[in-house]
Order: structure tokens, then sequence, then C-alpha cells
């Protein structure tokens, strides 16, 4: 599933071929590819709308229109194509958009567990995220206190979208061997001082993950490099780059978790 950074990416890519853009109609191939509104009232919103911007909100595309937000989260196959408006459809393109100057914005999803929101209140949505790990608001004194206040293991914890917004799986596993701490932590354990190499620990793989556009993964997300310096993600019995200690793989909370047994020793 693409993170923060991929989506990041994503959204730098897609803003100078989307903004100034008219939408002239939109071809839902499968309804439920449409969280909200209904398909038909989607079909009738959207068309005419202008579009503004491209941003991101946590995993969250955000594209702002005339008078609506289009929101769209890609999930585990979920891909956004620009192409001509004569090119055929594939067979797994579930919404096409169709904008002025010749060009469809295409919504491809192989599995179909992408979603996309039409909304003039994007908060409808996103209201429950927690905050944005680039962001100001984001920290280590912060992020000290909201540990604290659970109790619950790190990992798990760093995935949850409402504590912290944007980070999974890749990035979390990155970020905690940067900051040396072991994922099945309780979060109520971690000192101000560790607090604050997560946190330093966070902007950095998220920061370098958005240098080197994201990692490219699966067969969707394509066009990234930072596969090629993960610390520890995916490298299960290779050797630690700080140690040369062996990687191990553990499941956490039923998510594939990849750390370095000397450098993130469990206290």
């Amino acid at each position: 599933m693409p993170e923060l950074p991929e989506v990041e990416t994503i959204a730098r890519k897609l803003k100078p071929e989307l903004v100034g853009k008219t939408i002239l109609s939109a071809d839902l191939r499968w309804p439920r590819t449409v969280a909200l509104p209904s398909p038909k009232k989607f079909k009738e919103w959207i068309k005419g709308q202008k579009i503004l911007d491209v941003g991101r909100r946590a995993k969250y595309l955000i594209i702002q229109l005339s008078n609506f937000n289009l929101l769209i989260h890609l999930r585990m196959s979920g891909d956004l194509l620009i192409r001509n408006s004569t090119i055929r459809a594939d067979l797994h393109d579930r919404l096409i958009i169709k904008l002025s100057g010749d060009k469809s914005l295409v919504f491809n999803d192989t599995r179909k567990f992408g979603r996309v929101w039409l909304t003039p209140q994007p908060e409808e949505v996103l209201g429950k995220l927690g905050p944005e790990p680039l962001s100001a608001n984001f920290t280590a004194q912060w992020l000290h206190t909201a540990l604290h206040n659970k109790r619950r293991q790190l990992k798990p914890l760093l995935l949850d979208q409402t504590f912290i917004a944007g980070l999974g799986n890749i990035y979390t596993d990155e970020a905690l061997h940067v900051a040396k701490l072991h994922p099945l932590a309780t979060s109520d354990s971690i000192t101000a001082r560790q607090a604050e190499a997560l946190h330093e620990a966070i902007h950095s793989v998220l920061n370098e993950g958005i240098r080197r556009n994201g990692a490219s993964f699966d067969w969707v997300y394509r066009g990234g490099e930072f596969q090629n310096y993960f610390r520890v993600y995916g490298r299960k019995d290779e050797e630690c780059p700080v140690c040369g200690t062996k990687i191990k793989r553990i499941l956490v909370g039923q998510r594939s978790t990849h750390y370095c047994p000397k450098c993130q020793k469990l206290r």
C-alpha cells in the first residue's frame, strides 16, 4: 500500500497535469469505487468542476475542485494515471474522469479496495486522522506525551492513523530501526530522549522517501527508488547496515515486521 512518501510523490506529479483542467464527465465503471455520495450524484456533481489544486493528507490524495474536494485512497492496488481520452479503457479501470484538453484521469484498481469521496467538507472523511508527521504540530514533546497517554505496543500504535497519519509498514520499520527502538516496546515506556530520537527518525525516513520518489513495490506503485536504501524492511536474514547482525522478521498485529535484534533490544 502506498504510504505518505508515495502519495506525496503522486500528488506532486499529478498537480501540473491537472490544475486548470475542467471535468467534462465521469465514467464510473465499478460503482462501489465511490464511497460518497451515491454514484448518480457523484456523476452529476463532478461534471463542470474546475481543478484548483492537488495535495495530500496522510495517505489520501486531495483534488480541490471549484465546489468540492475529490479524495482518493489507493489502498492495496490503486493507481492514478493520466491518459489521452482516445485510449480504450483497461480491464481494471474503475473510474475514468474525462478532462478538458482531451485528457482523462484514470483510477485503476486491480483488487477493488481503493475508494473515492466527493464532498464539500473533507473533514467528513479526514476528521479522525492524527497529526501529519511532517507538520509543525508534530513535535518530539507532543510525541512523548501522546505515547505515554497510551499503553500499546509501539509499532501497532504508529500504524494507527488516528494517532499519527501517513505512516505504514515500510516507514515504521525504517524509523524504529533508525531510532533503535524495538517494535514490541510499550509506548508508555519510551523516555523523552527516545521520543526525540523517534521523532527525528520519522522525519528522516519520510523526507528521504519523498526525496527518492517513494519506494517501488508490487506491480502498482512504480518510479521510486527508496527500496534500494531500506535498512531493515524486507531484508530478513540480511546483515543490519549498522552492526552486521542478521535482520529478523516477526508478525506484530498481523503485520510483517523487520528489525535488528542487536540495535533494537527489547528492554
